[in-house]
C-alpha cells in the first residue's frame, strides 16, 4: 500500500541529475526485443550474402559421410584426424557468420543508449544469491507479466512462421528425391522466407517494446515534489542557508561601513531617507571618496554614528540622492559632482578651521 502511495506522489519528471545517476548505475532503458531483431536481421543478411558459400563448404566437408561412408577410415589411428579435419572445415565455414552475431550482440545495446560504463553494475551483490529473494523475484507480478508477454510473442512469431512456410508443405514429398545441392538450395530459400516474415513481425514488436521500456524506465525514475526540492538543495544549496549567509555578509559589510563613518569628513543627507559619508585626504586621493551610504534605517544609523563622533551633517537632498544611486562604496566622487562636493567639504573645513587645497579649490 505504501509503495502505491509513493508511486502516486511521484508526479514530477526525473531531473537530469537523476537520469545521470541512474546511467552511472547502469540503469538504462534497454529493449531485448530490439536486440533480438537486430541479431536476426544481421543473421538474415549473412545468410542471404554468405550462405551459398559457407553452405557449399559444409557440403564439401560432409559429402564423404553421405556419398561414400565406406571409404572413411574409422580405425583409432585415423578417426581422430578425420573428425578434426571435418570440424575444422565446418567451423571455418561458419566462423564469419558467428563473428557477425557476436559483434551485433555487443553493438546492439550501444545503438540504443550509447556506451554505458558502470562499474557499480559490475559489483557483486550477494543478496542476488539469496534463494528466498530469488524465488520472490520469479513469482512477483512483474515477472509473471514478462512471462505472459513472452508466451504471447512466441505465439505470434510461431503463427507468422507457420503461415510463411505453409505453401512449401505441398512440395515436401519431393525433398527425398533431391540431390544435396538442390536440397540445400530449397532449404536456403525456405529459411530466407521464414526469416523475412519473422523479422517483419519482430520489428513491430521491437518498436512497441522500445517505446514501452523507455516509458517504464522514465516512470520508475519519476520523483516526488519533495525529492526535486531536496535535490535542488543539494546541488544549489539550501535557499534558507544561502539567504542566511547573504544576510551575514551584508551585516559584516554594514559593520565595516559603519566603522568608516567616524573617519569621514562630512555626511550628506536627504535629510531622512538617504545618507552618504564622504572622506577626503588631499595627499592620498584625487577626489573625495564615498565611505558609507544607506537608506532609511541605515541612513538613520549613519547619522547617529556621525553625531556620536562629531562628524558634520549637511542636508542636500539632490546631492545625497545622486551620490547614493551613482557611487559605490570606496569609490571616488564622479567629476560631475566635484563642484557640489567641494563646496560642502570646503564649508565644513572652514567651520573646523581647515582649508581646501588650492588645486582642489581651483578644480571646483
Amino acid at each position: 500500500m505504501s509503495e502505491d502511495t509513493d508511486d502516486a506522489q511521484k508526479t514530477e519528471d526525473p531531473t537530469q541529475k537523476k537520469l545521470d545517476d541512474a546511467r552511472q548505475r547502469g540503469s538504462v532503458a534497454v529493449s531485448r526485443e530490439l536486440n533480438t531483431w537486430l541479431m536476426l536481421t544481421v543473421g538474415a543478411v549473412v545468410l542471404g550474402m554468405m550462405a551459398p558459400a559457407f553452405m557449399n563448404d559444409i557440403r564439401l566437408a560432409l559429402t564423404p559421410y553421405l556419398s561414400s561412408p565406406d571409404l572413411i577410415l574409422v580405425d583409432p589411428a585415423n578417426a581422430g584426424q578425420q573428425l578434426y579435419k571435418t570440424f575444422k572445415a565446418v567451423f571455418g565455414a561458419i566462423f564469419f557468420p558467428l563473428l557477425f552475431f557476436f559483434i551485433i550482440a555487443l553493438v546492439a545495446p550501444v545503438l540504443q543508449n550509447g556506451f554505458v560504463y558502470s562499474p557499480k553494475a559490475l559489483e557483486p551483490k550477494f543478496e542476488k544469491f539469496n534463494p528466498i529473494r530469488g524465488a520472490k523475484r520469479l513469482l512477483n507480478i512483474k515477472q509473471m507479466m514478462e512471462f505472459a508477454k513472452g508466451v504471447i510473442k512466441l505465439a505470434i512469431v510461431a503463427t507468422v512462421g507457420i503461415l510463411a512456410v505453409l505453401p512449401a508443405v505441398d512440395a515436401i514429398d519431393i525433398v527425398p528425391t533431391l540431390s544435396i545441392p538442390d536440397f540445400l538450395s530449397v532449404l536456403h530459400e525456405l529459411v530466407m522466407k521464414l526469416l523475412v516474415a519473422i523479422l517483419a513481425v519482430l520489428l513491430v514488436i521491437a518498436v512497441v517494446d522500445v517505446v514501452f521500456q523507455r516509458h517504464q524506465h522514465h516512470k520508475q525514475l519519476r520523483m516526488t515534489k519533495q525529492q526535486v526540492k531536496d535535490e535542488f538543495k543539494q546541488s544549489e544549496g539550501d535557499p534558507t542557508a544561502r539567504q542566511r549567509l547573504r544576510q551575514i555578509r551584508q551585516d559584516r559589510a554594514r559593520a565595516r561601513m559603519m566603522q568608516a563613518v567616524p573617519e569621514a569628513d562630512v555626511v550628506v543627507t536627504n535629510p531622512t531617507h538617504f545618507a552618504v559619508a564622504l572622506k577626503y585626504k588631499p595627499d592620498q586621493m584625487t577626489a573625495p571618496m564615498l565611505v558609507a551610504k544607506g537608506a532609511d534605517l541605515i541612513a538613520q544609523k549613519i547619522r547617529e554614528v556621525a553625531e556620536e563622533n562629531d562628524i558634520a551633517i549637511v542636508e542636500n537632498p539632490p546631492l545625497a540622492r545622486a551620490l547614493f544611486s551613482s557611487v559605490d562604496l570606496d569609490e571616488e566622487v564622479p567629476q560631475e559632482h566635484y563642484q557640489a562636493v567641494a563646496e560642502i567639504i570646503s564649508y565644513v573645513w572652514n567651520l573646523e578651521g581647515r582649508s581646501m587645497p588650492k588645486e582642489t579649490a581651483s578644480a571646483g
